[in-house]
């Protein structure tokens, strides 16, 4: 680690007012794989769209099957010590929220309270008709009923929770829908193709201009979704912190980069002391 990089970095956030924007970087170390990181390099995912989604039955029950193998991945999973760092810094009055890409609650798993979920969250499920909302456990529970028998293993799982699956596999898979209405149940979530709701983009812009310095974690920013808070920082003149392994679109606009493992390095920020990355690993608050 390049300490005096990391010695700016700690001045920054101890600075306090840091609005953090986090992406699927800073869940690989909960085993939850990024896309575009090292460990999604070998990957070539394609994220299933709204407009698929909602035209297309074949679509939906290869969404589900496939989402239901996937989500035994992320529902199992647990923060990490980025997470925690994070949440710790929130609690020390440092950092002001969190603005998450991610759609897996480890943010609020590790303790953190202004979190805001850009796209969403797996753990729940919305009725496109009603638009009645439901704890993805419930539909969990209602999807083994439906499948007695059905069992499949997935070759990858992706960031969404998307698990890979053959059309065999997820050929007999059954389907259920709303048990208010009988109308689509889609996970309470942003696909491609489908817009942020306006007054959550206009919060989370707030948060960003209001802070005093922007950190991003484990994004390469590489979709507009969450670059235009970066650019909106940088007109603002606002100080903007990358923490990432790999480039980003945003490195230009910063006023320094990290390229380091996020557990380690934000751990050793909570210390203080750059020199502990070693032993960062088994730190716990």
């Amino acid at each position: 680690m390049n300490e005096s990089t990391f010695g700016a970095l700690a001045e920054l956030v101890a600075g306090g007012r840091v609005a953090v924007l986090s992406g699927a970087g800073l869940s690989t170390e909960s085993g939850i794989p990024d896309y575009r990181g090292p460990t999604g390099l070998a990957r070539r995912a394609e994220p299933m769209t709204y407009q698929a989604f909602v035209g297309s039955g074949q679509a939906r029950r290869r969404y589900w099957a496939r989402s239901h193998v996937g989500w035994r991945r992320i529902g199992e999973a647990a923060p990490n010590a980025g997470h925690r760092a994070v949440a710790e810094l929130e609690r020390r009055g440092l950092v002001c929220g969190i603005v998450t890409q991610n759609v897996d609650g480890l943010h609020q798993a590790a303790g953190a309270r202004r979190v805001i979920e850009l796209h969403g969250g797996l753990d729940r499920v919305v009725c496109l008709s009603c638009r009645a909302r439901t704890a993805r456990a419930e539909l969990e529970e209602r999807l083994v009923a439906a499948n007695p028998g059905w069992e499949a293993a997935a070759g990858q799982i992706n960031p969404d929770g998307d698990a890979v699956l053959t059309d065999a596999q997820v050929a007999g898979f059954r389907v259920v829908d709303c048990t208010g209405c009988g109308g689509l149940l889609k996970p309470d979530v942003i696909f491609f193709g489908e817009n942020v709701p306006k007054p959550r983009v206009d919060e989370c812009f707030a948060l960003v201009c209001g802070a005093r310095a922007l950190l991003v974690l484990g994004s390469s920013l590489a979709v507009r979704s969450g670059l235009r808070f970066v650019s909106r920082a940088a007109e603002l003149g606002i100080p903007i912190a990358i923490v990432n392994q790999g480039p980003t679109r945003g490195d230009s606009a910063a006023a320094l980069t990290l390229d380091a493992p996020l557990g380690a390095t934000l751990t050793a920020l909570v210390s203080g002391s750059a020199g502990e990355l070693t032993a960062a690993g088994g730190t716990q608050w």
